[in-house]
């Protein structure tokens, strides 16, 4: 019988999720057992950023070996290594990513209809994400619909944007918001703990800019369902995201 893929799901602790992002296989494997040494628990790895002469079934799985029995995050994006993609390639590459090991699945909420906010209300494209989300839960993946908002929102926004991603089949919603100020921070910690009260669903709510580290160091004291960070900062990963080993005495702290 074939072993069940390691869930995100019905954790009793948000998971320790370092992220992966470099353009090949032998340094994403560097990345994944460093990060196993410093302590972490899941892994998104970013395969956009995987130059495309590596993306076939076989490396993509001898990558995921690496990650023992910890549950794999994967995105399939339109930027870095992907660029000039279409959204159905970009759907293709992560179902060969599911099929390589992958448990969740990230899917943008404005696959089909690229935006700024990346979250598409047009019934055409949201009939389509439906479809890919029913694929990818047909492959046994759990999925995450994702919207990197590139500004500040209010809470009133913030919620009826996850309730449309889980309305969609998501089974986890993520939201990344702004925190240019100490105020849009305090508001955003207040978001959090909104979601977490009406939402009825695991969600990632992160936030970008120069006061956003807080809210991804203590999100999980307020429903965040994982911790995003990373082993060592270098030029291609985010320096807003905490180090995974600050993330784990910060989460280890406020999460018993």
């Amino acid at each position: 019988m074939k072993k069940p893929k390691p869930s995100f799901l019905n954790q009793t602790r948000p998971l320790l999720t370092a992220m992966v992002l470099a353009e090949t296989p032998d340094d994403m494997i560097c990345i994944i057992e460093n990060s196993l040494y410093d302590g972490a628990e899941a892994f998104c790895i970013q395969m956009e950023t995987l130059r495309r002469e590596f993306r076939d079934l076989e490396t993509i799985k001898r990558i995921f070996s690496y990650c023992e029995d910890k549950p794999i995050y994967v995105t399939s994006y339109r930027n870095a290594q992907s660029t000039g993609m279409t959204d159905d390639e970009c759907v293709e590459y992560l179902k060969l990513c599911v099929e390589a090991g992958a448990t969740l699945a990230d899917i943008l909420a404005d696959l089909y209809d690229p935006l700024p906010h990346q979250i598409t209300f047009d019934e055409t494209a949201v009939a389509k994400q439906k479809k890919v989300v029913e694929e990818l839960h047909a492959m046994g993946a759990e999925v995450l619909l994702s919207s990197h908002l590139h500004g500040f929102y209010e809470s009133d926004d913030i919620l009826r944007f996850a309730k449309a991603q889980i309305e969609r089949g998501a089974d986890v919603a993520k939201l990344v918001t702004h925190a240019q100020t100490r105020e849009q921070l305090m508001e955003d910690i207040l978001i959090a703990e909104r979601l977490n009260n009406e939402l009825d669903a695991p969600y990632l709510f992160l936030a970008n800019g120069p006061h956003s580290k807080l809210l991804r160091q203590i999100g999980c004291a307020f429903g965040v369902c994982m911790i995003l960070c990373v082993q060592h900062y270098d030029h291609i990963n985010s320096k807003e995201q905490p180090k995974l080993t600050a993330a784990k005495a910060i989460r280890d702290a406020m999460c018993l």
